[in-house]
């Protein structure tokens, strides 16, 4: 006769409190994401995480019961090509919150690399450049039905360049030349034909869009956001550089120094001009962290708002 083992997780704990996350991290799982036309898809590697909340009369969250339960549910949710992520994320938090009845929120994750073609800017040499791309869904249960917050996102590597420092050798520069008897013209013209020199550092661009599910389903692609990553630094960075490349790049990043409170404003302007279909409840979080070449620390700028909020300040700034 068969003996029934105790369900400890789900006695009452010791200490009654409710936790906000109870689940899994850093499942590796392969996604491919079909495109459009011929195009042959896209194959990620992806790490996942999947969170329930756990209510205060729970010992645990079930886990051992359904460890075998939440895998199978990702892997039939990725068993077939998906158009978008954020929506496989959506899929899989709407099915935890079946499989925990006594859960009110789920919480899935994932975070993929994704190589980008590029060619260089002189030399046209193709090469592949890596992005990270974010996804995630929030599932929360209303007395009618289940509420979706689905969130896209990227970070992108570029360089960037300190106008402060430029500014410094600009007037080291001018004072040199005067003292040499160069003319106030010809002054003029080597600086605008030359860009100074400066320190560089490597930035490393973050934006993420957090939408409500409407029945009218709001489209984010992924190449936009990594477009405006990129557009809001100095200048791109290459896997390969020939001679004639590299001083282009440096060039292009030395007549574009930027703060690193630049990039961020920079990328909120292009998400506000880029998605007007965006509701002004949007969330949108924008960061660049810089990693300095003359200095020890790491510099970092972040804004966190709804698309209201920034159309309301741009135009407010354009006024």
């Amino acid at each position: 006769m068969a003996v029934e083992l105790p369900d400890v997780q789900a006695c009452i704990p010791d200490i009654r409190i409710n936790l906000t996350r109870v689940g899994v991290k850093n499942v590796k799982k392969l996604v491919e994401v079909a495109r459009t036309g011929s195009r042959r898809p896209v194959v990620l590697i992806s790490d996942f995480h999947l969170f329930v909340d756990l209510p205060s009369d729970m010992k645990g969250a079930n886990l051992s019961r359904n460890f075998e339960a939440m895998y199978e549910v990702l892997e039939e949710a990725i068993s077939t090509p998906t158009y978008e992520v954020e929506e496989l994320c959506s899929e899989v938090a709407k099915r935890l919150l079946l499989l925990h009845e006594y859960a009110t929120t789920a919480e899935v994750g994932m975070k993929s690399e994704y190589m980008l073609k590029r060619k260089t800017p002189v030399m046209k040499i193709q090469c592949q450049e890596p992005a990270i791309i974010i996804a995630e869904a929030r599932a929360y249960r209303t007395p009618y039905n289940i509420r979706i917050k689905k969130t896209l996102g990227a970070e992108v590597v570029g360089m960037t360049t300190c106008p402060c420092a430029q500014e410094l050798m600009k007037e080291r520069a001018i004072e040199a030349l005067t003292e040499r008897g160069i003319s106030k013209e010809d002054i003029e013209f080597f600086m605008d034909a030359i860009p100074m020199p400066t320190h560089n550092q490597r930035g490393r661009g973050l934006i993420k869009i957090e939408v409500v599910e409407v029945e009218n389903k709001i489209k984010v692609p992924i190449e936009k956001i990594i477009k405006i990553i990129e557009r809001s630094m100095s200048a791109k960075t290459y896997e390969i550089l020939k001679r004639p490349d590299e001083a282009k790049v440096v060039e292009i990043a030395h007549e574009k120094p930027m703060f690193v409170e630049d990039c961020v404003r920079e990328m909120a302007k292009r998400i506000v001009d880029t998605f007007s279909e965006l509701p002004d409840d949007a969330i949108v979080t924008i960061r660049q962290i810089n990693e300095e070449s003359i200095h020890q620390h790491d510099a970092v700028a972040e804004r966190v708002a709804t698309m209201g909020d920034l159309r309301r300040e741009l135009r407010a700034g354009v006024a």
